[in-house]
């Protein structure tokens, strides 16, 4: 045989090997995909299972009745972990999310007689039609434009725990974690961000709350604030998307209209200037930044507080801060959901409280001249 035909011959051999290779390869990766697609179908089949065998009853057959108590102001968490304590539902977080989910959130406090054999739509429709029976023992009002730390100092003075308990828990990474789970919409990665002060920051709604324990945990009443907060978000997600805003500007962008004026009819005015001033990438400049990032109060703000360096600083840092500045009233997320347009640049408020726009820098000094002494 000559050396032509034995390369003729072993090129043929190797591309004979190649080909039985090749389809090897092709067998593996077929068995790869379709195990891999088991996996997915057989861990959505048992999740579906799982939530459809949570959603009804424990134990059909069985009528012993069940006493629970629900405290008023009590948290579709706390219910939640109430009736799952008591082997009234199976899974705590199924009820959760399942409340959510159809926002289902009027629950009535009171005393109840349940049994294992109600589905959860039964449970919740009688916790939906209960009866309030007792007074409040507590109720503590929390204003808007508060920080973390002054919601602490409140809480402190009413009930029998420290300001520095309260501050440990709502700093706590597992809790935060665990309202991160609960409120997954609400509370996103960014709350978690190195340059974020205090990660509930703007998250806990001003309102009046009522008690109806002697001692609530701190954990209920955090938790009862945030979920205000999840309840006023979720009436306006779709408008924040429109604004091409995630959750944590749009709440951090309210703290700051908050902050800047106490008088509603303003606020759409001051975020349509701050929405100018983003458009032509100018650094928002509102002193209320200035006085969060040196976590100072103080009645004025001199020059060289201006230059303090913080990510929370709108005169060194272009955009929004890092992350709220304080909690915020529901109108201020309406401002910045709908602001007023305008060619304002520039505001600033005078000695009596009134506020003074400016489309020029050169207007906006002649105010300043004129209103500021």
């Amino acid at each position: 045989m000559s050396k032509d035909d034995n390369k003729h011959n072993g090129f043929q051999e190797n591309l004979i090997q190649r080909g039985k290779d090749a389809s090897k390869v092709r067998k593996i990766v077929a068995i790869i995909i379709v195990c891999f697609t088991l996996i997915i179908i057989i861990g959505g089949i048992s999740a579906y299972l799982y939530i459809k065998s949570a959603l009804q009853p424990i134990d059909e057959e069985s009528s012993t009745p069940i006493e629970v108590e629900i405290p008023i102001g009590s948290s579709s968490s706390t219910i939640a972990g109430i009736l799952e304590e008591n082997g009234i539902i199976k899974d705590a977080r199924v009820f959760r999310f399942y409340t959510k989910f159809n926002n289902v959130n009027e629950f009535q406090a009171g005393n109840y007689t349940f049994n294992t054999a109600m589905s959860l739509d039964e449970i919740i429709d009688s916790l939906q039609n209960g009866r309030i029976i007792v007074d409040a023992v507590h109720t503590i009002t929390i204003p808007e434009g508060l920080t973390v730390d002054q919601i602490a100092e409140i809480y402190s003075e009413r009930l029998d725990f420290s300001k520095e308990d309260f501050l440990e828990v709502a700093n706590d990474p597992d809790f935060i974690e665990e309202l991160m789970e609960e409120y997954p919409s609400l509370l996103t990665e960014d709350i978690l961000d190195d340059d974020i002060r205090t990660p509930l920051e703007g998250y806990m709604f001003a309102s009046t709350y009522d008690f109806y324990e002697e001692q609530p945990d701190i954990e209920s009443i955090i938790d009862r604030m945030v979920e205000q907060t999840n309840t006023i978000f979720q009436q306006y997600e779709g408008e924040i998307a429109e604004q091409d805003l995630t959750p944590h500007e749009a709440i951090t962008f309210a703290s700051v209209v908050e902050k800047e004026t106490a008088h509603e009819e303003e606020r759409p005015q001051i975020a349509g200037v701050f929405y100018n001033r983003l458009n032509e990438d100018m650094p928002l400049q509102t002193d209320p930044t200035v006085l969060y990032a040196k976590g100072e109060h103080q009645a004025v703000v001199t020059f060289e507080d201006l230059e303090v360096e913080s990510p929370y600083n709108t005169y060194v840092v272009n955009g929004l801060p890092v992350g709220p500045i304080s909690n915020f009233a529901e109108n201020s997320l309406i401002a910045v959901l709908s602001p007023e347009d305008s060619d304002y640049l520039f505001f600033l408020h005078d000695e009596e409280g009134n506020i003074h726009f400016a489309e020029t820098f050169d207007d906006h000094i002649e105010n300043r001249e004129e209103y500021i002494n």
